[in-house]
């Protein structure tokens, strides 16, 4: 269970030796948010000059979503080659799931919410966003740093400065980013102005603004930076909170082994409390990854299909 590892890790690293006589106490709540938090900018896995003023360095999250886009690419692209060249119409193998996934967001997302009209146009683009972000969502319940971080503090033994001490450091899940989900949301904000355009002519899509009326001309307006926003924080916080959750739960088993002074308490409490809470939730997790990524996927329809709604062209 990958945050058990997490605070395994740092209860060896920054805990191992007893502390001395009027040295603070542990600080769970430190080591929860940099399980989750993005790595800083003081310390960045790669460093790069700024940008009109913008810092462009490499930060743990941004290294996710690089990772993230290069598996889908490798995977995608790979398995639907291969069945391109394969002569059978039915897929096999890995690209039954895959092919599964397309129809499901296809036939199950994009048509009842955009129309068979536009089907074909926004397929595509929802598709590789439900990929995406699923494939975000899930490699953050795969405890690879975590384990990287214990075999380099027993094994490698790497300066704190080497790039592998700086990669084990932050969150894995990128979409528990606010700015990852605010990028995203601003990708699906600007695919729903394209949407409506393509539909209904530039001059047509902001008449329909005023479709209702113009006294409701600025809540259409409201609510068109509403919608991202939304997509913005329901993701981020669904994807974050879990974490937190699990990793609040299982500090109990450090929290009572510095309360009591004795490793017994605390592992009794983990047996009995923590470990079977914590696994619970952690099952819930595994169903939220799919639920978030579908929902966020849903709702981008919803508001492309909205656009592209033609009972407002007669206004």
């Amino acid at each position: 269970m990958h945050p058990f590892v997490a605070l395994m890790m740092v209860q060896v690293q920054d805990h191992a030796p007893a502390p001395p006589a009027g040295q603070e106490p542990l600080n769970i709540g430190d080591l929860i948010i940099n399980h989750v938090a993005n790595s800083s900018l003081e310390h960045p896995l790669i460093h790069l000059p700024k940008i009109f003023g913008i810092d462009m360095s490499v930060t743990k999250h941004v290294f996710m979503l690089w990772l993230v886009a290069l598996l889908l690419l490798v995977v995608v692209t790979t398995l639907v080659r291969r069945f391109v060249r394969q002569s059978r119409l039915v897929p096999a193998g890995a690209m039954g799931p895959l092919e599964v996934g397309v129809e499901f967001i296809r036939d199950g997302v994009v048509v009842p919410s955009v129309g068979t009209k536009w089907a074909k146009t926004f397929t595509p683009f929802l598709l590789t966003m439900f990929l995406f972000i699923l494939a975000c969502n899930a490699i953050g319940l795969v405890p690879i740093f975590d384990v990287l971080g214990l075999l380099n503090h027993y094994v490698l033994h790497t300066d704190h400065d080497s790039f592998l001490s700086r990669l084990v450091h932050g969150g894995t899940t990128a979409t528990g980013n606010f700015n990852v989900t605010a990028g995203l949301a601003v990708i699906t904000f600007f695919a729903i102005v394209i949407a409506g355009i393509r539909a209904h002519g530039f001059v047509g899509h902001w008449k329909n603004l005023a479709s209702h009326g113009i006294a409701l001309v600025p809540l259409e307006i409201l609510g068109m930076f509403v919608r991202p926003f939304a997509l913005t924080m329901r993701l981020a916080a669904n994807m974050t909170g879990g974490h937190i959750a699990i990793l609040a739960l299982l500090s109990f088993v450090f929290i009572f082994n510095d309360l009591t002074g004795t490793w017994l308490a605390g592992a009794g409490v983990g047996l009995v409390f923590s470990v079977p809470v914590a696994a619970a939730i952690s099952g819930l997790e595994i169903i939220i990854v799919l639920v978030q990524a579908y929902v966020f996927t849903l709702l981008s329809a919803v508001f492309i299909g909205m656009a592209t709604a033609s009972h407002h062209s007669h206004h």
